[in-house]
């Protein structure tokens, strides 16, 4: 391929070809919560349906940790125990579990079970300090708490309406081992049958929390419409890819096998890497914590095809010596990137590179944007999949192309609003307000320039400054504070602090990063802390200036 060959053929026509009557990518006009709107014809309608492909899968591999091996029949029988148990346990449909554990071979169990039985699955940090851990709980009113061993101890006094708590791989409550066993075990479990419950698409059936710009986290309440409509998102893509550069998208073939660094409790890891690869009998290795030497060692021992996660990932991969020639595909997203980034994995790793857009509130994906497409617009996200729409808003009107708004997104893939805030999210006749400074150039391909509100984003975990300021100004010696994001090569940014030291106050850096770490998860707390006793910049409005404050850092 050439520049001069390629594009075969437009954005329009692949997205028109891919999309059209009778194509595996069909849409069909729907009506969703009210509003009028295109959805995927033949996606899994609910949790249920993405079940009933996974168990097709039969004893093809499913989950790989460390030496723990589970099949997709395997998987389903200890999904449909967790269900069943739910419901013999009292569960009503739309009661809330929660999930508080790292990645390992159980969570996908109770996120499934847990939705088959009804119930709204709330997946938890799992980086989240016990405060914040005893928040989501309690706000989101769990009946049923799942946790390992490690988060379980953080939670030591468990919130109301707790009923039942269950713990995997340690003591201290019931036993999630108890009910299914260890994953060896989970195929030899005898088949049951799945509770009687009906699920429609628009019935509640996730709540993923984000932190809101008062500080406080928001669970984000989405649907088994907008849980499953990311299921496309990258098959899709990867047909569009074969049309753009004049090929025939790809029968299914080969299985697709992952390397998962990503946590499950993201919108990422579950809605865009979890249930696709369960619908499609994809192949998922996990890694406790991402270490580059023993990625490399699992891609060559796994033939990894698709590897990512934030940026970090891909920049220490390249710093690698190993055999990748398996890989196919490295995403990577959730923090800024560097445009030279797509090219180098090109052409260092011999994968193509691919990323996108979206939010916790999209549920994942918007945009996409991978292979040549990327390789010749490295500064944009992409455009949006076929049953989205973005558009830029500028002064209250749609901006042309080339002009910076805010981002606005559409389609059936949007959460519902946010759990016990009725009215809080930025939606007008179905759009949401990303609160993101984009622009759109004439064929539908996204920039992300800055984020609106005051936050950023460390290897792929949102900070809202506001949250660090409050908890930094409850310190006796601190008047004043302000958090400001300072470059990084692989996080993209981390989170440093100003502070204003009370008059008479003996405040050291120190002192306040061991402060915040005893209130905040600890990529919250700044890794850099000046002190100072002079007014931080503020403007006449009384906002602070974090322009001229990050010039403290050199900046």
């Amino acid at each position: 391929m050439n520049d001069k060959s390629w594009p075969v053929l437009s954005l329009a026509d692949a997205h028109a070809r891919l999309t059209a009557p009778g194509a595996p990518f069909e849409t069909v006009p729907a009506t969703v919560r009210g509003v009028p709107m295109l959805v995927w014809k033949h996606v899994p309608a609910t949790a249920a349906a993405v079940f009933a492909q996974a168990r097709a899968h039969g004893a093809r591999e499913f989950l790989v940790h460390e030496d723990e091996r589970v099949t997709y029949e395997g998987f389903c029988r200890a999904a449909a125990h967790v269900a069943a148990m739910l419901t013999e346990r009292g569960l009503r449909k739309g009661d809330r579990v929660a999930l508080a554990m790292r990645n390992l071979p159980e969570w996908p169990v109770v996120f499934m079970g847990a939705l088959l039985a009804g119930a709204i699955a709330v997946p938890l940090n799992a980086w989240w300090s016990a405060a914040e851990l005893a928040y989501g709980v309690r706000d989101c009113g769990a009946r049923f708490v799942f946790a390992d061993a490690e988060r379980l101890a953080r939670l030591k006094d468990m919130p109301p309406p707790v009923e039942q708590v269950f713990v995997t791989r340690g003591g201290g409550a019931a036993a999630l081992e108890d009910i299914i066993g260890a994953p060896a075990q989970w195929r030899d479990l005898p088949d049951v049958a799945l509770p009687d419950v009906a699920l429609e698409p628009e019935d509640d059936a996730t709540i993923f929390y984000t932190s809101g710009t008062t500080g406080a986290p928001r669970g984000a309440l989405g649907t088994h419409r907008s849980l499953t409509t990311n299921i496309f998102a990258a098959p899709f893509v990867v047909a569009r890819n074969a049309l753009r550069r004049g090929a025939e998208p790809p029968p299914p073939g080969k299985q697709r096998v992952t390397l998962l660094a990503v946590p499950f409790f993201h919108v990422i890891g579950s809605l865009s890497v979890l249930l696709p690869n369960m619908a499609a009998g994809g192949k998922l290795v996990l890694m406790r914590k991402f270490d580059p030497a023993a990625a490399a060692r699992l891609i060559a021992a796994e033939k990894v095809t698709v590897a990512g996660g934030v940026p970090a990932i891909p920049l220490s991969l390249l710093e690698q010596e190993g055999d990748f020639s398996s890989l196919e595909l490295i995403t990577f997203g959730g923090a800024p990137s560097p445009p030279s980034l797509a090219a180098r994995v090109r052409d260092r790793l011999g994968a193509m590179p691919g990323q996108g857009w979206g939010m916790t509130e999209t549920s994942a994906t918007c945009t996409t944007h991978s292979a040549e497409d990327y390789l010749h617009r490295p500064h944009s996200c992409g455009p949006a999949l076929p049953v989205s729409r973005i558009k830029v808003m500028k002064d209250g009107v749609e901006a042309p192309p080339g002009m910076v708004g805010e981002l606005w997104a559409f389609g059936p893939n949007i959460a519902k609003g946010y759990w016990n805030r009725p009215g809080a999210a930025s939606l007008v006749d179905g759009w949401l307000k990303t609160g993101d400074l984009a622009s759109l150039d004439t064929e539908g391909f996204c920039t992300i320039l800055d984020r609106a509100h005051d936050m950023l984003i460390r290897g792929g975990e949102n900070i809202y400054c506001i949250e660090v300021e409050n908890v930094l100004i409850q310190h006796p010696g601190v008047a004043d504070a302000a958090l400001v994001g300072l470059p990084h090569p692989r996080l993209g940014e981390v989170p440093a602090a100003l502070v204003q030291a009370r008059l008479g106050a003996a405040v050291t850096p120190q002192m306040l990063r061991a402060f915040v770490g005893e209130r905040l998860a600890a990529f919250k707390v700044p890794v850099e802390i000046l002190v100072s006793d002079l007014p931080l910049a503020r403007n006449a409005g009384g906002k602070l200036v974090k322009s001229e404050l990050r010039k403290a850092f050199g900046a």
